[in-house]
């Protein structure tokens, strides 16, 4: 099948003059991703790469469905390589991040919804479950966070030693734990809830207080401290 090269194209249609010319926001998602990716194969211009890796997911497309790709998902399309797969996830956690920044600067560290939100687009497309630690002051303003264990809650049992050796360097007197379920329920397992107690009396004689313990899924949240279980 012929494929236009971006080289045949008018110059008002070449994605990087016409975001020149009209701006970004002119722009489809596959233009702009083709800026990202730079050139195409053979048998393919970079734009019609662009959209087939937009249209890649089964159920996913467009923009939305990258949130579900992983690198050697990227790496089975024709024309995409591990540069070309890398230069994706890169662009995915960029626009993660931005969100989580953006999100961070209103963000009320002693509401639980608050905090589900900030991390939210974060987690909610992992397949491997990861557990956070917020660091918070006095006033319960943010310091810093640590990712505590990534594969299972039960890891951050191990874990609880670094933990409040880093809560004790930033000076904080208050912990938000934050984990997903990758299955996108977030009812918390039975393990879950007793490592939340565990890290609380830890806490406790520590006079640093486990605040909550919110676990994500998809879309969905529940947090301990509201439902009194810890």
């Amino acid at each position: 099948m012929y494929s236009t090269r971006i080289a045949d194209m008018a110059d008002s249609e070449k994605p990087v003059e016409k975001l020149r010319e009209y701006g970004a926001e002119r722009l489809s998602d596959a233009e702009l991703l083709a800026i990202i990716l730079r050139t195409g194969t053979r048998e393919k211009s970079v734009i019609n790469l662009a959209q087939e890796i937009l249209n890649d997911h089964p159920i996913h497309k467009g923009l939305f469905g990258l949130n579900y790709r992983h690198l050697n998902d990227l790496m089975s399309i024709p024309g995409v390589g591990l540069s070309k797969a890398s230069q994706i996830m890169a662009l995915t956690e960029i626009s993660r991040r931005m969100s989580s920044e953006h999100k961070k600067e209103r963000i009320r560290f002693d509401c639980s919804e608050t905090v589900a939100d900030y991390f939210m687009e974060q987690v909610r497309f992992l397949t491997k479950e990861r557990v956070y630690a917020i660091f918070l002051s006095a006033g319960n303003e943010y310091i810093h966070r640590v990712l505590l264990s990534e594969g299972s809650i039960d890891r951050s049992v191990l874990s609880a030693r670094e933990l409040f050796i880093e809560a004790l360097k930033a000076d904080a007197t208050g912990i938000i734990l934050v984990h997903n379920h990758p299955s996108g329920d977030p009812s918390p397992s039975e393990m879950d809830i007793v490592v939340s107690k565990k890290i609380k009396d830890l806490g406790d004689n520590l006079n640093i207080q486990l605040l909550d313990h919110i676990i994500i899924g998809d879309g969905v949240y529940i947090s301990l401290a509201s439902r009194g279980l810890i």
